[in-house]
């Protein structure tokens, strides 16, 4: 296995564990108990929503990054030996791109909802 996707992969699984267990603490220190009594338990939904939405962002801008790098390779050899090439290797650049886009969709879906 690659050891820059191991890497990735070992920071946002850490990063997705640390975000589930996350709590937020009261303060010992406080002298008014009705201010501390008030808080709100902690809410660790919006955490977790946060975090799905920037996995899902950098999956699939890594994806598309990798995707566009080795097609647009192919597209460049292609082209240097027939110049017509050019208008049928571009559009598998742009599908390739669209990927990142989809990861922003589905972020976008992941917040709102």
């Amino acid at each position: 296995m690659n050891k820059k996707v191991f890497l990735v992969t070992a920071i946002l699984m850490i990063a997705t564990i640390s975000g589930m267990f996350a709590q937020e603490t009261k303060s010992t220190a406080a002298t008014d108990t009705q201010a501390v009594e008030s808080q709100a338990p902690a809410d660790n939904s919006q955490a977790i929503k946060y975090i799905a939405a920037a996995i899902a962002v950098g999956i699939a801008c890594i994806a598309g990054g990798m995707a566009v790098g080795k097609i647009g390779a192919a597209a460049m050899g292609a082209m240097s030996e027939n110049a017509d090439l050019s208008g049928k290797a571009m559009p598998f650049v742009g599908l390739a791109e669209g990927i990142c886009l989809w990861g922003f969709l589905v972020a976008l879906l992941i917040i709102i909802l």
